[in-house]
């Protein structure tokens, strides 16, 4: 079979009897106890322990896991309807997902046996959680030039440094962090698991932030922290390689929550433009507004289809590599595109989409986060170029 060939079938998908019942499952919780209490997640700021617990109850954390370790092994694809099905309602509840899932792309590919025996199956069942500590001051998405630190020592490394917008990091039992333990650049960086509540950890103030306001990201300063040799993922050296793993791997789930914030803004436009009148009709009655939605609809689908194609070449076996290209279209036109359809949906509810009692300015905050996290869409841009012209 030619490479070509192999190529095409794995960019072809096609949803399960299984997936289409996990979508369902979800729906139905979306649209009742998550939606619920929505507006009070992004308004408190309240870590949301019930939403944690459900997802625990139907043991939607271990969605990706293999059996060993606990875990349905349902695929990247099944990880992407929970997020787009869940953020739909409230992107607090999905992020919760993405807390678990995020370490567990970078221990899967690069922990040893015993690591993964050690942490994986406490992530699968919500008995331990994790922070990814990775940003820094001057340093987002150019992790190449990482100032963080981690020196050898007689048994380890002693790590120092200071990261910001740890995510979870308030209720982490551990952090996957990276830092600097060779030659400047890519090639002298390695990643480490690391206990929140070890000597010399400082976890600053929970950080404002616009958007997923429920799950805390605080300033972290690894002051003189030493960390086993064992405690290290991979080899030496290896930790750009793994952080590229795992990051393009979240990608699609990122454009999951793109979907998800999209198609929210959607059915309250639809509702809301049916039974709001203007000039004695529905302004649903309006061309310019049919348009308005038409497009907002045409936007979502294809947003819909590239980030579900992009899950799809991952579950079929492609490298995150080669995949990355495909995978950064999806996560820029998806979350461009929920930016777009957000704005249009405050404009179609006027003056009450101004106002912060009706929910379509908390997806419109949530969705300008999502162009940014997790590799700026201007990287992505850059991937993709890159790609072309190589």
């Amino acid at each position: 079979m030619s490479t070509m060939t192999e190529t095409k079938q794995k960019e072809q998908y096609a949803l399960t009897d299984e997936q289409l019942a996990l979508q369902e499952e979800i729906r139905v919780l979306a649209d009742g106890p998550v939606a619920a209490g929505a507006a009070h997640r992004d308004r408190t700021g309240e870590y949301p322990q019930d939403m944690f617990d459900l997802l625990v109850e139907k043991n939607y954390l271990a969605l990706p896991f293999a059996p060993e370790h606990g875990g349905r092994n349902s695929g990247i694809l099944s990880c992407v309807l929970a997020i787009e099905g869940f953020t739909r309602a409230c992107y607090n509840t999905s992020y919760l997902l993405m807390m678990t899932w995020q370490p567990f792309f970078a221990i899967s590919a690069a922990g040893s046996e015993e690591q993964r025996r050690k942490y994986l199956p406490g992530l699968a069942d919500g008995t331990l959680r994790f922070s990814t500590a990775n940003t820094e001051p001057e340093v987002g998405s150019d992790m190449a030039n990482l100032q963080t630190r981690a020196e050898p020592v007689d048994g380890g490394y002693l790590l120092n440094g200071k990261k910001v917008w740890a995510g979870n990091a308030p209720v982490s039992d551990y952090f996957v962090t990276f830092a600097r333990t060779g030659e400047p650049g890519h090639r002298g960086l390695s990643s480490f698991v690391v206990p929140t509540t070890a000597d010399g950890v400082v976890r600053g103030a929970k950080m404002n932030k616009i958007g997923g306001r429920a799950i805390p990201s605080c300033e972290v300063e690894f002051k003189d922290v030493f960390v086993p040799t064992e405690d290290r993922l991979g080899a030496e050296g290896d930790g750009f390689k793994t952080a590229a793993s795992t990051f393009t791997k979240l990608r699609p789930l990122v454009g999951a929550r793109a979907l998800g914030l999209a198609q929210g803004s959607l059915d309250h436009a639809v509702a809301y433009a049916k039974e709001r009148k203007a000039f004695g009709q529905r302004i649903a009655d309006f061309q310019g507004l049919q348009w308005m939605l038409a497009d907002m609809k045409i936007g979502l689908e294809a947003s819909r289809h590239l980030v579900y194609k992009s899950a799809a070449v991952l579950d079929g076996g492609m490298s995150p590599r080669d995949a990355a290209p495909l995978i950064g279209m999806a996560k820029t036109f998806a979350t461009d595109t929920a930016m777009q359809i957000t704005l249009d949906g405050i404009q179609i509810f006027g003056a009450k989409g101004y106002s912060t009692d009706y929910p379509m300015e908390r997806f419109m905050r949530e969705a300008k986060g999502l162009q940014i996290i997790e590799g700026t869409n201007q990287i992505q841009r850059n991937i993709i170029a890159k790609d072309l012209l190589s």
